[in-house]
């Protein structure tokens, strides 16, 4: 290939010719991916994933099925799983890979919109998943697409560019992104993370979930004082975690983008019967965990919280039990240079100051971090999370971003995969 036939200039020009000239097809994709429901819960992903498979494959790309043994997916919540890999090799050089996820939370009540619906209204696409992410599984391929087109128009690259497509963020993340790395299957030198913003992401919280069960005695109501309480009990522990959840408002992460330590408790359940004495209840809890914080001790934290609270009562019995734990995602060493590139190409291409932040939510992108490798989260979006009704009634993504979000994505991995001797 003569090496002179396409500066890396001319390169950018052409790439974002190539998005405008595909980008109808780009929208219909989307449409597609947003019309096959891939609720999670139940996580009974694996047909998404097939859809998503042949949509690439008619782009002319090679898709690597890699289904999660049944027991491991069930360990984890999900029913099926299969995650996706396109690999696309253009010579020596740097592996970066791009993580978007297909599972997505179910769409509740409030929608004006069909959440399986795919339409387009006043320049936005709506539907569940049109921001968080599958709108990025658009994104992604088609930047791919157009640096396949530059190299074969005579653009010397240098390196490869996977896409990593899994199906278990609403979860996690530990049979999605995890899975590909436990098991192997790859191991890139950067990652481009899927987001919900057109913010370049690079630090959010942590997650931790306990279940805790109130173990007391049943009784008849027509004779409460031969019982134990189970309910009762929990009217005790809910004001010492709330108590609690108050006192993180004085812990303020130095982390732009995030406040302080949150605490919910999302699920309450129950009693046996409307004349019975309960003697059981089980409550979730949901701590958020700040970059700052270190998780185990975290959770050391809030286990002393509920045992005190419920060690004077007597008869009752606490059981806990850790659900999830989801580390802080915080920039992996190295990581510096590869943020500095993604906002500076983010802020040409939207025209405005694109700069790092962090998020008070958490994503499975933290697991590549964890793994040492250089992770940004940056994709298709409006200005905020707000905006795209993320995990809300009417989720939707600007068709607009979503064309230069694709843009943005490409000239990165052009500078990425453009050796010095071509520039």
């Amino acid at each position: 290939m003569n090496e002179s036939t396409i500066t890396p200039e001319a390169a950018r020009t052409l790439m974002r010719g190539f998005i405008d000239d595909h980008f109808d097809a780009q929208v219909d994709m989307l449409a597609a991916l947003v019309r096959c429901p891939s609720d999670n819960p139940p996580g009974d992903c694996a047909p998404h994933a097939e859809l998503a498979a042949r949509l690439y494959e008619a782009q002319g790309f090679t898709v690597e099925r890699h289904p999660v043994p049944a027991e491991e997916a069930a360990r984890h919540g999900m029913r099926s799983v299969v995650n996706l890999i396109v690999r696309e090799h253009f010579g020596e050089g740097p592996v970066v890979a791009l993580n978007a996820h297909g599972d997505v939370v179910p769409p509740g009540a409030g929608w004006t919109t069909d959440p399986y619906g795919g339409e387009v209204q006043d320049g936005w696409l709506y539907g569940r998943g049109a921001a968080v992410s599958k709108s990025d599984f658009t994104t992604y391929g088609q930047a791919l697409r157009a640096l396949r087109a530059v190299h074969a128009a005579g653009l010397p690259l240098g390196g490869s560019v996977e896409l990593h497509l899994t199906y278990d963020e609403e979860t996690g993340g530990m049979t999605g992104p995890g899975w590909l790395l436990s098991q192997g299957l790859s191991r890139p030198d950067y990652v481009l993370s899927a987001a919900f913003s057109h913010h370049v992401v690079v630090a959010h919280n942590g997650c931790l979930h306990l279940e805790v069960t109130l173990h007391g005695l049943s009784a008849h109501a027509a004779r409460p004082d031969t019982g134990q309480d189970a309910i009762e009990a929990a009217a005790h522990l809910l004001p010492a975690l709330y108590r609690y959840r108050d006192s993180l408002t004085r812990r303020p992460s130095a982390t732009p983008g995030i406040t302080h330590p949150t605490l919910v408790v999302g699920l309450i359940e129950g009693g046996i019967n409307t004349n019975v004495v309960a003697d059981r209840l089980t409550l979730r809890i949901d701590r958020r965990i700040v970059p700052e914080e270190v998780p185990e001790q975290v959770e050391a934290e809030l286990r002393e919280v509920i045992a005190s609270a419920c060690a004077v009562l007597p008869g009752i019995r606490a059981e806990v039990r850790q659900i999830l734990l989801a580390r802080p995602f915080a920039p992996a060493p190295g990581s510096e240079a590869f943020v500095e590139l993604v906002c500076r190409e983010a802020s040409a291409v939207m025209g405005q100051p694109v700069t790092p932040i962090g998020v008070p939510l958490y994503t499975d992108a933290r697991l590549y971090a964890e793994a040492g490798i250089p992770t940004v989260m940056f994709g298709a979006g409006p200005k905020s999370l707000i905006e795209a009704n993320g995990h809300r009634a009417d989720e939707r993504v600007p068709l607009h971003e979503l064309r230069l979000a694709t843009v943005a994505v490409a000239n990165v991995l052009l500078e990425l995969l453009t050796p010095a001797r071509a520039r």
